[in-house]
């Protein structure tokens, strides 16, 4: 029998520390509690930036979410900002300076572009997406400094780079001039678990949704999630597929957000737009589960991870025409071209009044995102871990 290889891998968990955690914080996640699961024999050791004790247990104690998760993360000595600008300018500290847990890591995952150096350790990074290349004007000025000083260090260090779709590997290589050779596409997975009726019922009498149908996006409020163009559609929609139905927006507020919406469309819609902010993990997919369609105007994603999220419990999805989007979707989205406000006024018209697509695709969409599994984004993750160790 082949002998079963002993890897110890730490994994920078900071993001879980982030106001607004998104999709990497979710995969981040992910891996931290799948893989001791998965791959027993292991060693995962976490480490993140400088904070007060009670916040890195809050945002453990939420990863977990309830699971065995390893031991809490190693704690670095410099806070967020300082320390990712030493790891990018200087490639200090290293890390086995501040534990003996992390010196005898042979492997060093950083699931963001907040890259640590490595040392003698294998490192492996993940770069979701090229956008602030392709968009630059969608960030603020220190945002892109960051990326491209990440991207700087990934491209430099990294021996192997995973990203979440072909759609993004092509614009790393094109964009970015990382060689194919060192990526590997792997898609994310997504959570298969049903909200009950009850718990649906439950989220929307807490978030004052019961009653009328509403339209839902999930995302952070930033420009390249394109949310007025949505409004703008949703403030144009036909009488007959408007009457009685809301727009709600739900996420945390991002960077220049503040003219993503036309102040016009705004007071068009009035009560009719709803904004909930920030929800636990919970309501937020019994508030999937509740929509009559799932909305993602995206002018540029690298995964799209809601998409699945919404197909999951059954929600008719319309997305951008955009090549991640589209490959995530595989057929089981209606695709509108980015940033066309009558195009979506249309499509989202056609969804909320024809019984017939909205089965489609609701059929469609739960199939695709069957497929989508944690243990398999994990298992292939751990795959590369292997070739690097051997």
């Amino acid at each position: 029998m082949e002998r079963i290889r002993f890897v110890r891998i730490a994994i920078n968990v900071e993001q879980l520390l982030y106001r607004a955690p998104g999709g990497i914080g979710r995969y981040t996640a992910k891996l931290v509690t799948l893989l001791p699961l998965q791959f027993p024999d292991d060693e995962v050791v976490p480490f993140t930036a400088r904070h007060r004790a009670a916040e890195i247990d809050r945002a453990w104690a939420r990863a977990a979410q309830g699971s065995a998760a390893p031991p809490p993360p190693v704690v670095l000595p410099l806070p967020r900002p300082l320390l990712y600008d030493s790891w990018h300018l200087t490639r200090l500290p290293r890390l086995g300076w501040s534990s003996s847990r992390l010196a005898r890591c042979g492997l060093v995952h950083a699931p963001s572009l907040a890259v640590p150096p490595a040392g003698r350790a294998k490192l492996v990074v993940n770069i979701h997406d090229v956008a602030p290349l392709l968009f630059p004007e969608t960030f603020p000025r220190r945002g892109r400094w960051f990326h491209a000083q990440g991207l700087r260090a990934a491209r430099r260090f990294a021996d192997v780079i995973i990203t979440g779709t072909h759609a993004a590997a092509a614009e790393l290589t094109e964009v970015a001039a990382i060689g194919p050779d060192r990526i590997r596409v792997i898609a994310n997975g997504v959570d298969q678990r049903l909200a009950a009726a009850g718990e649906v019922a439950d989220a929307r009498d807490r978030h004052d949704l019961a009653g009328p149908r509403y339209v839902l996006w999930v995302g952070s409020l930033e420009p390249r999630k394109d949310v007025g163009t949505l409004v703008a559609a949703f403030a144009r929609l036909p009488v007959a597929a408007a009457e009685g139905v809301r727009l709600v927006l739900v996420g945390p507020s991002g960077w220049l957000d503040g003219s993503l919406i036309d102040p016009e469309d705004r007071r068009r819609l009035g009560d009719r737009l709803r904004f909930l902010g920030r929800v636990a993990d919970a309501d937020l997919a019994a508030l999937y589960a509740g929509a009559a369609v799932f909305a993602f105007p995206s002018r540029h994603e690298g995964f799209g991870l809601p998409v699945l999220e919404a197909m999951v419990q059954g929600t008719p999805v319309v997305c951008s025409d955009i090549p991640a989007l589209a490959e995530v979707a595989g057929g089981a989205a209606c695709l509108v071209p980015p940033g066309d406000v009558d195009a979506w006024a249309a499509a989202l018209g056609e969804v909320l009044t024809d019984a017939d697509e909205v089965g489609h695709l609701q059929r469609a969409g739960r199939e695709r995102a069957a497929s989508f599994r944690w243990h398999h984004t994990v298992e292939a993750t751990h795959d590369i871990y292997a070739e690097l160790a051997g």
